[in-house]
This record gives structure tokens, C-alpha cells and sequence, in this order.
């Protein structure tokens, strides 16, 4: 033991390692100390690239604009409507009617011949006249408006209230999408600060395997120790390949997220932990009346009302208007005795439909009671949903406290093993023992911190914290 003491002593390498060591430290503390204070700006503006470029987000705009133009549609029915409507027509047989005109006025007019001596009156024949018309044309301009109709201001006042669904639809994706873009840049940042760590712990066991092989060299050192040393690089060094796979499948999320390049670079903001985060999650008002899910069922149920008014309003008379501005004749002949207007009014007055229009009304009942329990039952979940949101993050953050005193302590033990390992007086299982404690303490601090903030942005999706622009 005294011949390893003197020579790690006199060594260069020992020297360079524990100077190594102080900068690894300080990166450690560096990392922990999170200093940076526009990490939230940063995540505001991805939020808000992703609200102008996902896709989904895109495809409900889309849907808001189409019932944009369904209201537009209902308020135009009290409108006129007008339409030009041509019909020309060839026949031929069919049924016909006789008119026995010559029966008629033949006599008459051999009474006048013979009374003038002349033959003024000539004889005519009787005519045999077809119904169907034959090289017949009709052409019409009509035009019919709607004056009474209580159907075309309930469905007016349905149409608005589906636009508030749509609004309330987006609101609500885009709620979930900032939540979902904040844990999926909690898990960047968790899975980069990760490979930092284990990058450290990496230089860390490269520079001990080089020492316990300069120790081997020069006589001083166990092959049991060079074999170990090389079994912790390989080890360290897998855990570095995983990390980095998860790192580069967080940062493809992340940019699917924003409809972006899949390997697009993303800025790296630290966020500041303390104390009053907790305090000010805790002093948010739960409030789950306020989220955009209860407004769509109160709309959802406004709606139903209306479809129940609309069946009740079944009995009531309906009135319209229409004129005609029309021409008719044969062989497409137009002049003043072709055209003609033809205007007048309908009323239409329901009395009998097999009491179908009553079933409709205890339909439309039915949906509505189920309505009033489906929104009571959803009130129910988002309160429990809501309570166990800010029990988590509080846990999260209880979690995160004890870690960071675990890596404080895993801290100072790895440096008392470190000093006690060059001077000879631990061994080499008790360094590698604390470093892999070190190691460890410095992950679940990592994993606990982000643990804490995803637990935030929960809660803040449960209660409708997050501020919409």
C-alpha cells in the first residue's frame, strides 16, 4: 500500500485526474445552480409556432371557418330566393277532347248563305284537340320568400352556438398542445442534462482506467483493478448511447409537435427552481368550472334546447310568398299575350303526423337530462383530476428536494473517496462504489426536477392555468 501511495504521489496522471475532478464538480454544481430566467419566454414562443403551424391545430381553424359560413348561410334564409326554371315539351297521342265547333256553327252558316244568296259561310270541319302539348315551351323567372317560419331563427341561433363549439374545440387542443410541447421540452432538457452527466462519469472512468493501467505498467497495480476499470467504461458508455437515442427521439417529438424538420435545433434554456413555484401552484385557484370542456357541454345543452324548441314549434303556421314572371306558347312564339306574372301567398298549417313530432320532443328530453348528468360526471373527473395534479406536483417537488440532497451528499462522499483513493487509504471499489452513487444522485435529481415542472404543466392543464393568446 505505501509503494501505491508514493507513486500516485509522484504521478502526473494522478495530478491531471484530480484536477479533472474539481471540473467535473464544478460543471455538476453549474448544472444544479440553473440560473437562467427566460426559459418560460422560450417556451412561450415555441407554443406559439406551434399554434401557427400544427397541423391538427390547421385542420380545426379550418372547421371554425366552414361554421363560420353556416351562420352567414342561416341568417340569408329569410332572403329571397330566385331561380330561372325553362321547360319545352314535344307529344304526341294520348288522351284528347272533341269540339264539335263545325256541328255547331255549320248550320247557322248555311242559314246565312241562303239568306244572302252567297257563300260567304263555308262549311268548317270539328276539331280534335290533344291534352298533352305538343311544341310547347314554358319559361318562368321564380322567386318565393319565407315571412313566417320560427325554424329559421332557432336554426340561426343553433348555428352560432356550434361556432362556440368549434371555438371552445380549438382552446382546448390548444391547452393540451402547450402542455404537450412543455413536457416535451422538459424530457429534451432532461434527456440533454442526462448525457452531460454521463458524459462526465465517462471522462471520469476513462482517466481511471488510464491510471490503473499506468499502475499496472509500472508494478503498482492489480489486472482485477485494469479489468474492472475497463467493465465500468463499457457500461458508462452504453448508458451513453441510450441516453443519446432518447435525446434524439425527444427532439424529433418535439419538432413534430411544431410541424417542423424532425432534426431541427432546439434552444436550450435553463428554468430556475425554488421555492415559491410551489407556493404559487398551490395559491392557483382550482377552478375547473373555468375549463373549455364544461362551457361545450353548456353549449352542447343550449343547443339541445333549441332542437327542442324547434320540435315544439311544430304546430305553428308557416307562410311564404312567391311570384312567377313567365312566358308560354308554341313554335317558341313570344308576344303579349305569351307572357304573364303569376304571385301569391302559402300558408301551411300541420295537422296530423302520427304524433311523430311529440316522440321527437321526449327525444330531445332524454338527450337533454343525459346532458345535465354527463356534465355533472364530467365536473366530477375534472376536479378529481385537478386535485390529483397538485398532489403530484407537490410530491414531484418533495421528490426533488431529497434528491438534491442525496447529490449533495453523493457529492462530498465521492470527493472524500476521490482524495482518499490517490492518497492510498480507500480502495479502488469504494472510488468506483461513489462515483457510480454520484453518478446515480445526479440522474434522479435530473429526472426529479423535470418530474416537478411536467407535474406543473399538468396542473396547469387541469385547471385551465395557462394563459391563451
Amino acid at each position: 500500500m505505501y509503494y501505491m501511495f508514493s507513486f500516485i504521489q509522484d504521478s502526473s496522471v494522478a495530478l491531471k485526474m484530480k484536477a479533472y475532478m474539481k471540473k467535473i464538480m464544478l460543471g455538476a454544481s453549474f448544472f444544479l445552480m440553473c440560473e437562467s430566467v427566460h426559459a418560460q419566454a422560450v417556451l412561450d414562443k415555441y407554443i406559439h409556432e406551434a399554434y401557427s403551424n400544427n397541423l391538427v391545430l390547421r385542420g380545426k381553424k379550418l372547421a371554425l371557418d366552414k361554421s363560420l359560413l353556416a351562420i352567414k348561410e342561416a341568417r340569408n334564409l329569410y332572403l329571397p330566393t330566385t331561380w330561372l326554371e325553362t321547360q319545352y315539351t314535344l307529344a304526341k297521342g294520348g288522351r284528347t277532347i272533341d269540339i264539335p265547333i263545325g256541328d255547331l256553327l255549320n248550320p247557322v252558316y248555311t242559314t246565312l248563305n241562303q239568306l244572302t244568296s252567297s257563300n260567304r259561310f263555308p262549311q268548317i270541319q270539328n276539331v280534335k284537340e290533344q291534352f298533352l302539348p305538343n311544341n310547347f315551351y314554358d319559361v318562368r323567372i321564380k322567386t318565393t320568400m319565407p315571412i313566417l317560419n320560427p325554424d329559421i331563427n332557432i336554426n340561426r341561433d343553433i348555428k352560432q352556438q356550434e361556432v362556440e363549439l368549434k371555438e371552445n374545440e380549438i382552446l382546448i387542443y390548444k391547452r393540451e398542445l402547450a402542455k404537450e410541447i412543455k413536457m416535451a421540452y422538459y424530457n429534451y432538457m432532461m434527456s440533454g442534462h442526462a448525457l452531460r452527466i454521463l458524459e462526465g462519469a465517462l471522462s471520469i472512468v476513462k482517466h481511471n482506467l488510464k491510471l490503473n493501467e499506468s499502475l499496472l505498467r509500472n508494478g503498482k497495480g492489480l489486472p482485477a483493478y485494469v479489468t474492472r476499470a475497463e467493465s465500468e467504461v463499457m457500461d458508462v458508455e452504453n448508458q451513453l448511447l441510450n441516453a443519446r437515442n432518447i435525446e434524439q427521439n425527444a427532439v424529433a417529438y418535439f419538432n413534430f409537435l411544431l410541424n417542423k424538420p424532425l432534426k431541427s435545433n432546439i434552444v436550450q434554456e435553463e428554468i430556475e427552481l425554488d421555492a415559491s413555484l410551489m407556493q404559487q401552484l398551490l395559491a392557483k385557484e382550482n377552478n375547473v368550472l373555468l375549463r373549455e370542456e364544461i362551457k361545450s357541454f353548456s353549449t352542447a345543452s343550449n343547443i339541445s334546447e333549441n332542437i327542442l324548441k324547434m320540435n315544439r314549434s311544430f304546430s305553428k303556421p308557416r307562410l311564404n310568398a312567391f311570384v312567377d314572371m313567365a312566358a308560354q306558347g308554341f313554335d317558341f312564339r313570344v308576344n303579349r299575350n305569351s307572357l304573364f306574372y303569376l304571385g301569391g301567398v302559402q300558408l301551411q298549417i300541420p295537422i296530423y303526423s302520427g304524433k311523430r313530432n311529440l316522440m321527437k320532443i321526449e327525444q330531445t328530453q332524454y338527450d337533454l337530462q343525459n346532458l345535465k348528468l354527463s356534465t355533472q360526471q364530467l365536473q366530477e373527473q375534472l376536479q378529481l383530476a385537478a386535485l390529483q395534479s397538485v398532489n403530484n406536483a407537490q410530491n414531484a417537488y418533495n421528490i426533488y428536494l431529497t434528491n438534491m440532497k442525496k447529490q449533495e451528499s453523493a457529492a462530498q462522499y465521492f470527493k472524500l473517496m476521490e482524495r482518499g483513493y490517490t492518497e492510498g487509504v480507500n480502495s479502488f471499489i469504494e472510488f468506483l462504489d461513489s462515483r457510480n452513487q454520484l453518478t446515480s444522485a445526479q440522474l434522479q435529481l435530473n429526472i426529479s426536477k423535470y418530474r416537478f415542472l411536467a407535474g406543473i404543466a399538468e396542473f396547469e392543464r387541469q385547471t385551465a392555468g395557462y394563459q391563451l393568446q
